[in-house]
């Protein structure tokens, strides 16, 4: 199951969230060890630039949210550590977003 979340950026901290995304791109078996810690299968993150300040998308794939969810809160892995402090850093609020469409393959079938 893929879960969505919108964020504002502090439009002072841009920069250091692009650069704190590429170093996460550079530490790729950290990541994953933590995606492993908390049952994630794929993370994607953009940046969309509006006339209201910059706002980050970030796409999680993972069977349980839930579970990932309280694993990534409770993990003392350093990675997660400091993925918590730059989002604090750097985001304001979440943003609403009402899922309108939904529609996937049964891999059962």
């Amino acid at each position: 199951m893929i879960r969505v979340v919108f964020a504002r950026i502090r439009p002072e901290k841009e920069a250091r969230l692009r650069a704190w995304l590429a170093e996460l791109m550079a530490r790729r078996e950290e990541v994953l060890a933590a995606f492993a810690r908390e049952g994630v299968r794929h993370e994607q993150a953009f940046i969309i630039l509006g006339d209201s300040g910059p706002l980050i998308d970030y796409a999680i794939e993972a069977e349980d949210h839930a579970a990932a969810t309280a694993a990534y809160r409770e993990s003392t892995l350093p990675i997660d550590i400091e993925h918590r402090a730059v989002l604090n850093e750097c985001l304001l609020e979440k943003m609403q977003a009402e899922p309108l469409f939904d529609c996937a393959v049964d891999a059962a079938r």
